[in-house]
């Protein structure tokens, strides 16, 4: 492996799985760490940083006599290569693509994006708070990925899912070629992972359910109660985008700069006059629709991937399957 990623090192920054800062997330590979196979299970920060920052410079300013100079930061063309990522995370960037892609042409997202190779490790040892499955995925699926390797012992099987992949993996030395016994054990590997997600959601109806139940405000009161409005479900979410844009001002110049937010701030999206959810069983709410109505509403697909992360970092244990589960109706 280290072959492998000093190979590709030539022409990427490679991110690996990295516990170095304390807090297991997608950091720049230093050459004598290959040993994060034998402890990774998923980040605490999701590798979607890395495409979608919590916090970046749009451009900077300054004034004179003719108006409002800007200078929008040069693009940085170096090439990335994201390895490890679990296919929760590698869906969930195919997910934002929806908004950042297709709905929108977000100009800084995109470079990223069309910068980035993403390189997939399957799972084989889920979380107890996963429920990928439960959203037509598994440890194993390979959307969004553009090479794919599964542990099988020893040894790694590594296949292309897209050209990109395949390119890559045509130019890339120290590889030999795959056994049919090889190919085999890859399988019986993903067949013993899936089976090791057992939590589940029933999502039958489940927009129906949530337009149902939308003002019935002792359900969201009681599944809010608990709720400290952290931000930790959203923050850490691999697929929430929401953000803010300020600016820094001093002596006629400044900058723009984006952050991601979250709607479980009391302050989100606050107006000049009023918060328009003020209430915190109305954020609460507000999260669970966005992902599970409205954006299957808008782009046909639910804004979740079961990486179970605001489950098992929550610090008061709410669990969004449980609240999916209970919905009335």
């Amino acid at each position: 492996m280290g072959k492998l990623l000093g190979e590709w090192s030539r022409d990427f920054t490679v991110f690996t799985p990295s516990r170095e800062s304390g807090t297991v997330q997608m950091a720049i590979w230093q050459a004598e760490d290959v040993d994060f196979p034998d402890w990774y299970r998923n980040t605490v920060i999701p590798p979607k940083t890395l495409i979608l920052p919590l916090f970046e410079k749009m451009f900077s300013f300054n004034k004179n006599e003719d108006g409002y100079k800007l200078e929008t930061p040069q693009p940085d063309d170096k090439r990335q290569l994201i390895f490890g990522i679990r296919p929760c995370d590698a869906k969930a960037l195919t997910i934002l693509d929806m908004t950042f892609k297709d709905a929108y042409q977000d100009p800084y997202y995109l470079n990223r994006r069309r910068n980035t190779i993403i390189v997939g490790l399957g799972c084989t040892e889920p979380y107890d708070s996963c429920f990928c499955t439960a959203l037509g995925s598994s440890p194993s699926d390979t959307d969004g990925v553009d090479i794919m390797f599964t542990d099988i012992g020893e040894e790694l099987l590594v296949e292309s899912v897209t050209e990109a992949g395949e390119e890559l993996l045509n130019k890339t030395g120290n590889l030999a070629q795959a056994t049919e016994d090889d190919k085999t054990k890859a399988e019986q590997n993903r067949d013993a992972a899936h089976k090791k997600v057992t939590r589940n959601i029933d999502t039958k109806d489940i927009d129906k359910k949530l337009r149902a139940c939308f003002e019935d405000k002792e359900y969201w009161q009681k599944t809010a109660a608990k709720c400290m409005s952290c931000g930790i479900c959203t923050l850490l979410c691999p697929t929430c985008y929401c953000f803010d844009i300020n600016d820094e001002t001093s002596n006629k110049k400044g900058a723009r700069f984006r952050s991601l937010d979250s709607c479980a701030f009391s302050v989100y999206t606050k107006m000049p006059v009023e918060n328009p959810r003020e209430e915190k069983w109305k954020r609460v709410r507000n999260r669970v629709c966005h992902k599970y109505e409205v954006y299957p509403m808008l782009f046909d697909t639910i804004a979740c991937t079961g990486c179970g992360r605001c489950i098992r970092l929550c610090p008061v244990n709410l669990d969004i399957t449980q609240t999916i589960n209970s919905l009335p109706g």
